[in-house]
């Protein structure tokens, strides 16, 4: 285990005669390292985080609630708890004013005839109500923050494989360098 004495801030950039070349690669490989990891985390997270938002705000401008009709009776039985649901087939019209069916969600035993609201695209089809501004506004924080993370580890994992590379050059150097000290002080010894 090697000696770590107190940690001094800054000890790459200040002046040193013992400082090696490689010592101030290295504080630049780190510093470097360090900012593209903090700069692609930031513009990733952002990128992210915004194109959710736009999407989810497009959505809550685009869909649209529609009355439908349950066109059979739906299964189970009238009263149960309201937060059981079963699927039934449901019919609708569109804007252009065709017809669909679709299955949604609905309370056991509703009648055949029963309006249920349930939500279009432009096109009719069926989808899900979409998020209000305060869910897209924590997805695409969710969001955002996962992209960051994954595309800052990428410089950092490179900086850290860099560093690693360094450090192992370093001590091959060190070894060499022991080895040829070694002979030297066998022979003023002998």
């Amino acid at each position: 285990m090697a000696f770590r004495g107190r940690k001094v801030w800054l000890w790459r950039w200040r002046r040193n005669p013992l400082k090696r070349r490689s010592d101030t690669v290295e504080a630049w490989v780190v510093l470097g390292a360090g900012a593209l990891t903090l700069l692609c985390g930031l513009l990733a997270a952002w990128a992210a985080a915004r194109t959710v938002e736009t999407e989810l705000a497009r959505e809550r401008v685009e869909w649209r609630p529609v009355a439908a009709r349950l066109g059979e009776a739906a299964p189970g039985r009238a009263g149960a708890r309201s937060a059981d649901q079963v699927w039934a087939r449901v019919g609708w019209t569109g804007p252009d004013g065709s017809a669909h069916t679709g299955q949604v969600r609905v309370a056991p035993g509703s009648a055949p005839g029963t309006t249920v609201t349930v939500w279009t695209d432009r096109r009719g089809r069926l989808v899900t109500e979409p998020a209000s501004a305060t869910q897209a506004r924590v997805r695409a924080l969710l969001v955002g923050g996962l992209a960051g993370v994954a595309a800052a580890t990428v410089p950092l994992a490179g900086g850290r494989a860099l560093r690693g590379g360094m450090e192992r050059r370093r001590v091959e150097r060190w070894g060499t360098e022991w080895a040829r000290f070694e002979v030297m002080w066998r022979r003023s010894a002998g």
